[in-house]
């Protein structure tokens, strides 16, 4: 059957068996001629096109469902997801050339300090130790300054993997975990690939509001993933009260898997980490390097209970087997080198400087924003497509908040780690003339 996908394209469904139709609708996703919230053809009409039982095709569009792919949106039907686990990661509209990207979340690559992989560095073999030694010393130290428990430490191919591992070790198809919103996307498209619910929990400045977690907990959810601080997209971090507050509500519910993103610890020092660690029977304290030392590392250190641990080394020593030790001897040598050291403590106070100017910036100008660590600011707004669309016509791509929010109300997200200080009373200026010329007035 043909799907109309633009004006000028249509994309044909073929396919005999359920796995033939599956797999024809994720190969229009992954070559992007089946875009994302593109509506599929209702399930009776597509086993008339193919003279196939509707039974068959209604069988394929439940495999897409467990892969991720697609999702069910009630009236509107059956609909490939806004980043299908089938398709490339990053997802995003295009950026011209004179349009300056505020979008991608990366971190200002001026700012990374530089790899240096040493002459004559010898390789790992199959035989050896999962960790360096001299990498879990400098880890555990790590941790245990912040008052994490740190007897058992694993190693992930960054954050997401980690949590994708640790969510592994523990859940089964079907079951729900609580989730910040507005979130990390990368996390909302990660759970129904693997067939688990995401439970949206509010946040405010401070993370997880209490009331809503117990809510959630409520329901029946068997995880919680929380951002310790550097939230995306908000830029939230969890205070010591409301640490203390998480952690009686966590109490209650010791069965519960608890997951602690502490992905922006090396970029936020400013910010002490109030650590939820500890506060169930199951949890796990990620830390990756992405946005401190590089993406392109692919490395975080995760503490965990012992059978987390256990779980997690053990399901990386049967796939993958070990993260490179070339990278972990990377990893071991940025975090005690005094040098680096002091340039990360350089690009912390940068960031910091660009997000508070901002933030001031558009506060001048009526506009509130949020952001108190990290490398995002959340602006709410009217409408989001209305404010992309007009900063876009004015040179600056931000994000849509629809990448990272369920129940919350509509916003932008803006990454400040590649926005000079010269740049924030121009973007400012246009952010107040877009709201103006809606009739808004910032007002939300």
């Amino acid at each position: 059957m043909v799907v109309q996908t633009s004006p000028r394209a249509a994309y044909k469904i073929s396919g005999r068996g359920a796995s033939q139709i599956a797999a024809s609708i994720e190969a229009g996703i992954a070559d992007g001629r089946l875009a994302p919230g593109q509506a599929l053809p209702p399930i009776r009409d597509l086993a008339a096109e193919l003279a196939v039982n509707p039974n068959t095709v209604s069988a394929a569009y439940r495999l897409l469902r467990d892969r991720g792919a697609v999702e069910t949106a009630g009236r509107r039907g059956t609909r490939v997801r806004e980043q299908p686990a089938t398709a490339p990661r990053n997802l995003r509209f295009p950026v011209p050339d004179d349009v300056k990207d505020l979008v991608a979340g990366n971190p200002d690559s001026r700012l990374l300090p530089e790899l240096v992989f040493p002459r004559g560095i010898s390789q790992r073999l199959y035989k050896g130790e999962a960790i360096l030694p001299e990498l879990l010393v400098a880890a555990r130290a790590r941790f245990v300054a912040d008052a994490v428990p740190a007897e058992h430490v694993v190693l992930a191919f960054g954050a997401g993997d980690a949590i994708d591992r640790v969510l592994s070790a523990h859940l089964r198809t079907g079951d729900s975990v609580a989730v910040e919103d507005p979130g990390w996307g990368a996390v909302y498209h990660l759970l129904p690939a693997m067939g688990l619910t995401a439970v949206p929990v509010p946040i405010d400045a401070e993370g997880m509001t209490p009331q809503a977690l117990a809510a959630a907990l409520k329901r029946g959810v068997r995880a919680v993933i929380v951002t310790s601080r550097a939230q995306n997209p908000t830029g939230a971090a969890v205070t010591a009260d409301r640490a203390e507050e998480l952690r009686a509500v966590l109490a209650a519910h010791p069965d519960v898997l608890l997951i602690e993103d502490d992905h922006g610890a090396d970029i936020t020092p400013h910010f002490a980490l109030n650590t939820l660690a500890g506060a169930t029977t199951h949890w796990a304290h990620i830390r990756s390097l992405s946005k401190a030392y590089g993406p392109d590392l692919r490395c975080a250190v995760t503490a965990a209970d012992a059978t987390t641990a256990a779980r997690v080394a053990g399901r990386l020593r049967l796939g993958a087997g070990w993260i490179s030790q070339l990278i972990q001897d990377q990893v071991h040598r940025l975090w005690t080198d005094e040098q680096v050291e002091a340039q990360i403590a350089d690009a912390a106070r940068s960031y910091t400087e660009r997000r508070e100017a901002l933030i001031a910036a558009l506060g001048a100008r009526g506009i509130a924003a949020r952001g108190v660590s990290g490398i995002n600011v959340w602006i709410p707004v009217p409408e989001e497509a209305m404010v992309v669309s007009g900063l876009l016509a004015a040179g600056w791509a931000v994000a849509p908040g629809s990448w990272f929010r369920v129940g919350t109300g509509p916003g932008v997200r803006i990454t400040i780690s590649n926005l000079a200080l010269d740049e924030v009373e121009p973007l400012a200026d246009a952010f107040a003339a877009v709201l103006d010329a809606s009739g808004s007035d910032g007002v939300v």
